[in-house]
């Protein structure tokens, strides 16, 4: 091993209370030296990779990556050539046009249906869940769809468009509870195929479409996990689509993981491995990109609650991984522990936010209630 490389790792995560090969179930355990060198020359990019590879493990990875976060180690290693590439690539050219954005559909959210439907609660809602009053999965689910629902004011007979709309989990929801007719859209093939089938015997429309290509009226537009992949260059696209397709007394509810601090791209692990073309909005970015079009009524932050959600996911995923692993491999079975656990320690160490935000077009007149 070379020392200079253990001894450079470990001045980075001085303070953190991370050790190499300690005691701690945060600790990191190396199988592999050639790991320091990867993760110094390679940052977060060499530090996912080498755990995918089985170079290191760590018991506890989750609490881990909340501890680097908090630290802000990964801001203290030096730019590298995959960084610098990356971030001069998404300042440059756009990432999230119509026949790019469709590769995360490809690599992500087509997957595997079998795999989301284990991971997932029953309704299959792939977005953080609502857990003010809840004690499961599925009970928090339920109660961020109703939420959304509510701050909305959804009455029987309404016409909504649901941006992103994943498996249909929304759209059955809101139609079965409240008795509207929803057209969701979605770039995910897979998420149509099975979408159309869970939402069959429902006033539910599922569609193969990009959000740019929509010219219909709606009384209400919802968002859900999907303003991720818009793109910094797109947002004001994405409010203008929204601006025409709303009605003028209607609202448009954004629910969004958000970041702290404005950026034109995202990790480049994720980028390559999990999210293809994202990136993370911050309230800046959104707030200058809905100006002069909607008026913002309400912003609610619960984005404690997207760790619950992660861990809840991961803990299903692991308990289901003897039913699916014949479909897939063990390098994709730690790239996905990986992502999820990885997910919740950003979120516990508060550098991510899940924002839910209501616009209307032009005011509510004697303003919004805003619904907890």
């Amino acid at each position: 091993m070379d020392t200079k490389l253990a001894e450079d790792i470990t001045h980075l995560l001085d303070g953190s209370g991370i050790k190499i090969n300690g005691p701690n179930p945060w600790d990191i355990k190396v199988h592999d030296n050639r790991f320091f060198t990867r993760v110094l020359t390679q940052g977060s990019l060499g530090f996912g990779e080498s755990y995918m590879d089985g170079w290191w493990d760590c018991d506890q990875l989750d609490e881990l990556i909340a501890r680097i976060m908090r630290q802000n180690i990964t801001g203290k290693l030096k730019p590298n050539v995959q960084l610098i590439s990356s971030y001069l690539k998404n300042l440059v050219f756009n990432p999230q046009t119509k026949r790019r954005s469709r590769k995360v559909g490809k690599i992500h959210y087509d997957v595997g249906n079998d795999l989301f439907s284990r991971m997932l609660d029953k309704r299959m809602a792939y977005s953080c869940g609502y857990w003010a009053n809840a004690t499961s999965l599925d009970e928090a689910q339920e109660a961020k769809l109703d939420l959304i629902c509510k701050k909305i004011n959804l009455q029987p007979g309404q016409r909504i468009l649901d941006i992103g709309c994943g498996w249909g989990s929304f759209a059955k929801f809101a139609a079965e509870k409240y008795g509207v007719r929803v057209v969701g859209i979605t770039i995910s093939k897979q998420q149509v195929k099975l979408g159309r089938k869970l939402c069959h015997g429902f006033p539910v429309e599922i569609r193969f479409q990009d959000y740019r290509d929509v010219n219909e009226q709606f009384d209400h537009i919802i968002s859900v996990g999907m303003f991720e992949h818009v793109g910094y260059k797109n947002y004001r696209t994405f409010f203008k689509v929204a601006h025409r397709c709303l009605a003028d007394d209607g609202l448009l509810l954004l629910h969004t993981i958000g970041t702290n601090i404005s950026g034109v791209g995202t990790d480049p692990w994720i980028s390559k491995y999990i999210f293809p073309n994202s990136m993370l909005p911050s309230a800046l970015q959104i707030a200058k990109a809905h100006e002069g079009l909607m008026v913002m009524e309400d912003w609610h932050n619960f984005s404690a609650d997207y760790d619950k959600t992660l861990m809840a996911w991961y803990r299903n995923f692991e308990s289901s991984w003897e039913d699916i692993k014949n479909q897939y491999d063990e390098r994709f079975h730690r790239m996905w522990r990986f992502y999820l656990l990885a997910c919740a320690g950003v979120f516990r160490a508060r550098k991510n936010q899940l924002w839910q935000i209501v616009f209307s077009k032009n005011g509510i007149p004697g303003g919004y209630k805003s619904i907890r």
